[in-house]
């Protein structure tokens, strides 16, 4: 029975997250520093890293464009250049005036009055705005407005799956439900999570020569698995010889 209660999910994602937190600390995330600027850094970094994210929007400050006015009104050319680090920058100028359009027409241009639209019904709007997927209305939710819902991105999917908590068939609303079904519906604990999760993929829990042994998640790792990783890593590793083919 003790084992059954253990290996539970709620149980092994409050595991998790303490030990990270433990480790981590708090992390203080989305970079931002207004709800506005949240939304618009959730449709540009999409497919880029955020490095490239904060050069577009600080030119966007230069410009005196981050507002829903200023950005609705600006010319599709003049904004497709300033927001040119993040890269497929013109389809992300048609996605921030898309967005744009919506928030004036549904609600006047006000992010708090949106914000205040119950969480299902303002998840449904956002995913019916050309250029919004399921993960960018999750991070404008959870980031911008303080919604709890949880954000699951690639890393959060390959810490799992390799954790074998996560199926890679596994839709990403059937993932964000596991997460959310799971643990407490806090905005602050789902915005933490993710924001420790992310810190896990990019140091250590990497596509190509994952650092097990060294991830603060490392001692949970499935052993079968853990080896196949380290040893792939090894062989992969220029210092050993090894070929990456």
């Amino acid at each position: 029975m003790r084992a059954k209660t253990e290996s539970h999910p709620a149980n092994v994602l409050q595991k998790y997250y303490s030990v990270l937190f433990e480790v981590l600390g708090p992390q203080g995330w989305w970079p931002g520093k207004t709800p506005f600027e949240v939304c618009v850094g959730a449709i540009l970094t999409q497919n880029t890293a955020w490095v490239n994210v904060e050069r577009a929007i600080e030119n966007l400050r230069r410009e005196e464009l981050l507002t829903p006015g200023a950005l609705e009104k600006v010319s599709s050319v003049k904004l497709a250049q300033l927001i040119r680090s993040s890269g497929y920058f013109r389809q992300k100028a048609r996605k921030l005036k898309a967005f744009m359009r919506f928030l004036r027409k549904e609600y006047g241009g006000s992010l708090p009055k949106m914000f205040r639209t119950p969480t299902a019904e303002l998840r449904k709007k956002l995913l019916g705005v050309p250029g919004i997927g399921p993960e960018t209305a999750d991070c404008i939710l959870l980031y911008a407005g303080g919604h709890p819902v949880f954000v699951v991105d690639a890393y959060t999917r390959r810490i799992f799956e390799r954790h074998g908590l996560a199926d890679s068939r596994q839709r990403y609303d059937d993932l964000r439900t596991f997460f959310e079904s799971n643990l407490r519906r806090e905005a602050s604990l789902f915005n933490e999570y993710h924001a420790l999760l992310v810190r896990v993929g990019k140091n250590w829990c990497r596509a190509k020569n994952p650092r097990c042994e060294e991830c603060p998640l490392g001692p949970y790792l499935p052993p079968i698995v853990k080896n196949k990783l380290v040893d792939g890593a090894r062989t992969l590793s220029p210092q050993t010889g090894g070929s990456a083919r």
